[in-house]
């Protein structure tokens, strides 16, 4: 037997021998659970917050001029008219949360507390959502505060019960997860969508989905 067949031998039978090496395996996206969902909601929070702020003093300034006599003494100060703050103000708010969620949902399925923790809000087929669905969504989640609140409203009637009564409606939209087959949240539920958590190879981020979403259209 000549020496290169010998040696071609032997490494087969090392081959032979050696363990085959394993395919890296594909980590999925999975149904993102409730704590990651809630750090989330309050990461945003804080720029939410910061929006409704920024709105409501424009909009207390506007008011103030159109509907007010300004005054020079404290005596003098005023409330905004009633119906200025149910059909201005209200309004104006609600329109900001929807523009908030819509926008990063239909952009990119993230907004940016979601992107912190790799999650990203679609709908059952997979795909981004549209400003229906999105408007959908945001009615689906205010939908257990709103029922939460006007029950604290009848027990107690004070400002502090309806806030803690809404806030214990939110609490439970995430809570739902655990007793729910599949972990989904109301709002998943009822709006037909999904809150993802997506793996790290599959992450594209929030900027990079702005802008793939650009360039596909």
């Amino acid at each position: 037997m000549s020496k290169s067949t010998s040696k071609a031998a032997t490494k087969s039978k090392s081959q032979k021998n050696t363990p085959q090496q394993q395919m890296p395996r594909i980590e999925e996206p999975t149904i993102a659970k409730p704590m990651a969902r809630i750090v989330a909601i309050l990461y945003d929070g804080m720029l939410i917050l910061a929006l409704l702020f920024l709105v409501g003093t424009v909009l207390t300034v506007i008011g103030t001029l159109l509907t007010m006599e300004t005054g020079t003494q404290s005596e003098q100060a005023q409330s905004l008219p009633t119906w200025y703050q149910n059909f201005i103000m209200t309004p104006s708010f609600i329109l900001t949360l929807v523009a908030f969620y819509g926008l990063f949902w239909r952009r990119g399925g993230q907004t940016l507390g979601m992107q912190t923790w790799r999650l990203k809000t679609v709908n059952n087929a997979g795909h981004l959502l549209t400003w229906g669905q999105s408007f959908k969504r945001i009615l689906a989640a205010a939908l257990m505060p709103l029922i939460f609140g006007i029950i604290g409203s009848l027990i107690g009637g004070s400002r502090a019960i309806l806030l803690t009564s809404a806030f214990l409606g939110l609490v439970f939209n995430y809570v739902f997860c655990l007793f729910n087959r599949r972990g989904l949240a109301v709002q998943d539920m009822l709006s037909n969508t999904i809150t993802l958590k997506m793996p790290k190879v599959a992450h594209e981020g929030l900027w990079r989905g702005f802008r793939n979403r650009k360039q596909n259209r």
